[in-house]
């Protein structure tokens, strides 16, 4: 009972209620409060904010309040994965509701068709979701259409393959452009997808690393003579380069589909958006790249009230108007068929470019691997450390990704018993 409930009750009865009186119903119990855990940055933070707040004016029955996520604590009712912290998850997922379970035991239907290339990673073998795909993309190439027509290079006609990119970046650092191309989340983008895209390995059929082969050796090798040329410039690991191209320092980008929603808030910078570059000589090529991004996982342990509360926001984040809100405000992948029918039409289609290049992407051969350095910060942050040295000129290569290989697989092989690290 809230205080000023039990407050008016004191005074009812000392103005005389008779002690005999029938009991009085206790009051409803207020809204399950549930709590939303993310590591968003401030402005990703505040656009989720407007979409829970939005779900909460239409309950009576549930509150979600968003909580920033301390590392080691114990997992709160929704949480937000971000791609690094996958295999972290995964590993932990005994502390974790299956979202099918959620939905049956709350009696929430679950008619969503969502696309088959997001549930990768997030389905069991029966095809039942364990995490619902929040907010996916997949690389693609930016250029800057100023540059290249000053470059003489026909903007409407970007490089398809990396040699048209070496013979893009030439032009463009002759014209006096000082980044020709540079590359946010190298380890995501130029092994994982690289990889994929021109047929290549990241994992074995075991789980294991593999991604010292001679397309990513040699891919890594080009990079290594553009950045001595200054065709190729090096910002960082994360998405640094992001914000150099948005400034219009950068003439081409290797970065998230979803990044178009906000370069197109930029007026001043003309932007193409095409497919991610292949290598021609890579026989296959291209295939398919690789969806990722941030998915939600529920904790175990809540009563039958949370439980309900947690499905009734998966459906309302699976609606087509949110399903649809989200893909304009972040230019996410739409995981539904609705959603991806409206961004697909004419309404939408300008805005969302970067969209249907994505589509095109995934549609292609289908390979996933077992593993990927991207979904695994130690995994990410060793291949990372490797590249760098050979952008610093201190390996070869074929030396620093061998090293990779396998720091990367002492890394997998103790923090899983023997047998199960392709599972």
């Amino acid at each position: 009972m809230s205080s000023f409930r039990m407050f008016t009750a004191i005074i009812a009865l000392s103005l005389g209620a008779p002690l005999l009186a029938a009991p009085v119903k206790a009051p409803p119990p207020g809204p399950a409060q549930i709590e939303f855990a993310h590591h968003l940055d401030e402005g990703q933070a505040e656009r989720v904010e407007v979409l829970i707040e939005h779900f909460n004016s239409q309950q009576k029955d549930v509150h979600i309040r968003m909580v920033r996520r301390v590392e080691g604590a114990a997992p709160k009712e929704i949480n937000l994965v971000t791609r690094e912290e996958y295999s972290l998850f995964v590993a932990n997922q005994a502390k974790f509701k299956p979202l099918h379970e959620v939905m049956r035991e709350a009696r929430e239907p679950f008619a969503a068709q969502l696309s088959p290339e997001l549930v990768t990673g997030l389905a069991d073998a029966r095809g039942q979701l364990f995490a619902l795909p929040l907010a996916f993309s997949t690389p693609v190439l930016y250029i800057n259409k100023a540059a290249f027509r000053k470059a003489g290079i026909n903007p409407e006609a970007p490089p398809k393959t990396w040699a048209q990119m070496q013979e893009a970046a030439g032009k463009l650092y002759d014209s006096g452009n000082r980044c020709p191309y540079a590359s946010s989340w190298p380890a995501w983008v130029q092994i994982d997808n690289l990889s994929s895209w021109n047929g290549g390995e990241v994992s074995d059929a075991r789980g294991d690393l593999v991604f010292n082969s001679l397309v990513q050796v040699k891919h890594v090798a080009m990079l290594a003579t553009w950045h001595k040329s200054k065709y190729f410039i090096y910002f960082g690991r994360r998405d640094e380069a992001d914000r150099r191209f948005a400034n219009g320092e950068c003439a081409m980008l290797t970065s998230s589909s979803s990044l178009f929603a906000s370069l197109a808030d930029h007026k001043t910078l003309d932007v193409g958006v095409s497919s991610l570059p292949y290598h021609d000589d890579q026989r296959g090529a291209p295939q398919n790249t690789l969806a990722d991004g941030a998915s939600l996982w529920i904790a175990n342990g809540m009563n039958p009230a949370e439980i309900k509360g947690v499905a009734k926001f998966i459906n309302y984040v699976l609606g087509p108007e949110v399903q649809i809100n989200l893909t304009l405000a972040g230019g996410f992948l739409p995981i539904t068929a609705v959603a991806r029918t409206a961004a697909s039409s004419r309404l939408l289609g300008a805005d969302l470019a970067a969209l249907q290049v994505a589509y095109a992407q995934l549609n292609g051969k289908s390979f996933v691997p077992l593993n990927r350095v991207s979904q695994n910060e130690a995994l990410r942050l060793i291949v990372d450390e490797e590249m760098e040295a050979v952008w610093a000129n201190r390996k070869p290569a074929k030396e620093a990704l061998d090293n990779a290989v396998a720091r990367g697989n002492a890394v997998l092989h103790a923090a899983a018993p023997a047998g199960k690290r392709g599972k």
